[in-house]
């Protein structure tokens, strides 16, 4: 136990160095501040758009896969990038982007370091995607809204990961978890300062994992967001220390039929689309 705390306080050390030296913080690639300054430029052509994302492949290619994916549906599948533009829209391109640079920046290359950072990436992407299935199925705000806020809520998650890119050892699982529950909000936040995102994205990380938050009678994204989380810890441990999903402020805000509850605690219409969940989240690892 004694070895174990002393560790816990080694890793603590290392953890906090990054959150006083904001400048250790990952940057946004300058290409995606590029690609975001053009989205966000009404005037902006397709076929310039498509030149500036075809600078990075990885993220041309993801776009394709995406844009392929269960939560499209669409008849003919998009066979070049401006087809995919066409079909997602700068918003949703926007997102993806991010997506992509939030993987990027955060990918660790040592076998140990890779390994735990799959891990967590396979554990958020399946937040994220079940975040989108849901955003699909209840409405109320568009699937990539949904998705990338559910990943920006655990950048905090990767951060913490981060702050051992030049350590030697990292923590095992269950330390690297204690970490994250002490600050990955806090650096998320501080994460997401930095980048510039908004303010809604930075609300979210605050409110994620709190079951009784409720601001608004209707459904909006932390709703899907923490509705997301439930289901993805269910989904990957059914004993999970959670409490009935009919307890959740979130759950209370959905009618018959899409509030019905599968033998298993979790949503019918979860349970229904899993499949189509793990496709999406397929494409984003």
């Amino acid at each position: 136990m004694g070895s174990e705390s002393s560790e816990y306080s080694i890793y603590r050390r290392v953890v906090s160095q990054l959150m006083n030296g904001e400048e250790q913080l990952p940057s946004l690639p300058m290409l995606t501040l590029d690609i975001r300054r053009a989205l966000a430029n009404d005037a902006v052509q397709v076929p310039a758009l498509v030149r500036l994302v075809g600078r990075d492949p990885a993220l041309s290619a993801l776009l394709m896969k995406h844009a392929s994916c269960a939560i499209y549906r669409h008849p003919v599948p998009p066979k070049t990038l401006q087809d995919v533009i066409n079909l997602l829209g700068m918003r949703e391109v926007d997102r993806i982007t991010m997506v992509h640079s939030i993987k990027s920046l955060f990918t660790l290359h040592s076998p140990a370091h890779k390994r735990l950072f799959m891990e967590v990436w396979q554990r958020l992407t399946l937040k994220a995607s079940t975040c989108a299935m849901l955003a699909r199925l209840l409405g109320h705000v568009a699937p990539e809204h949904a998705l990338l806020a559910s990943l920006l809520s655990e950048v905090g998650t990767l951060a913490v990961l981060s702050a051992f890119r030049d350590e030697a050892a990292i923590p095992s699982g269950e330390l690297y978890y204690k970490l994250c529950r002490e600050y990955s909000k806090s650096l998320g936040v501080i994460v997401l300062k930095k980048w510039s995102v908004d303010d809604e994205y930075i609300e979210v990380i605050r409110n994620t994992g709190n079951w009784a938050y409720h601001a608004l009678r209707e459904l909006e994204l932390i709703d899907l967001v923490n509705l997301a989380l439930y289901h993805s810890v269910k989904e990957r441990n059914a004993d999970a220390d959670l409490p009935p999903l009919y307890e959740l402020a979130a759950y209370h805000k959905l009618l018959p039929p899409l509030n019905f509850i599968a033998a298993q605690g979790e949503l019918e219409l979860v349970v229904k689309h899993r499949a189509d969940i793990h496709a999406i989240a397929a494409t984003l690892r």
